[in-house]
């Protein structure tokens, strides 16, 4: 399994595109967004905090996150099963499904790489504090991670081809992104959609991110969303993914 991890990893960086972009795109969003001088001040619709110590760089995370796992991954496991690598996989000892799961832990290696950066860069340049509640951090990183990447081979296992994959991804991203609150915050957010927004997983892994990011337990709510999708999309992509 290692070595399938390390094969895909050589793989993965001969186009770097889908890494760079999860990593530079949010990083420099944050340093270039949060030098806004009123997003230093506090904000009385965000219970007097500033922008930038919770919101802009958990919308960030998500932004790195929800990318790879919604257009990076589906567009690369479908390239494979159109060039028929999978198939081939398929009449070898080597199960296909380790370059799957080879495919899903590199590609949450590159979000935890850029997770790491947007704290600690964060930290030194704009001076915004490390997440207080750490392991609950972590854990909710862990689990909205597993929930959106289930999204993202869900999609793999459905769309039609390698084109169609991204272009799927990214009409779920985006009002995904909305009802998260990365253009508006969720507090600014009519409560129809801040309602809708906490059955649907992004928004309640950013709202868990942020929570546990100033020291807060997360919500029972959002923790359940997240697992039950994670179980959903797992089902239904075992069932639906085609090797060929």
């Amino acid at each position: 399994m290692n070595k399938m991890i390390l094969t895909e990893a050589k793989l993965f960086l001969r186009d770097p595109s889908s890494p760079i972009f999860a990593i530079l795109l949010p990083l420099g969003l944050l340093l270039g967004l949060g030098s806004i001088p009123g997003f230093q001040e506090a904000d009385p619709s965000l219970g007097g905090q500033r922008v930038i110590d919770t919101q802009l760089p958990v919308m960030m995370v998500i932004v790195s996150v929800v990318s790879m796992a919604m257009t990076g991954l589906p567009g690369v496991l479908v390239g494979y099963r159109e060039s028929g690598v999978l198939r081939r996989m398929s009449t070898t000892p080597v199960s296909p499904v380790r370059l799957l799961v080879a495919q899903v832990v590199n590609n949450v290696a590159v979000v935890a790489v850029a997770t790491a950066l947007l704290v600690g860069l964060g930290n030194l340049v704009l001076g915004v504090a490390a997440p207080k509640n750490v392991l609950g951090f972590v854990g909710v990183f862990v689990l909205g991670s597993a929930s959106v990447f289930g999204i993202g081979l869900l999609i793999a296992a459905v769309a039609p081809n390698a084109k169609a994959a991204p272009g799927i991804g990214s009409l779920l991203m985006f009002p995904l992104f909305f009802l998260a609150g990365m253009w508006i915050p969720r507090e600014l957010l009519p409560d129809l959609a801040r309602r809708i927004g906490d059955f649907l997983p992004v928004a309640p892994f950013g709202q868990a991110l942020r929570d546990t990011w100033a020291g807060h337990p997360p919500q029972p709510l959002h923790l359940v969303v997240m697992a039950v999708t994670v179980l959903v999309t797992g089902v239904l992509a075992a069932r639906l993914f085609r090797w060929e």
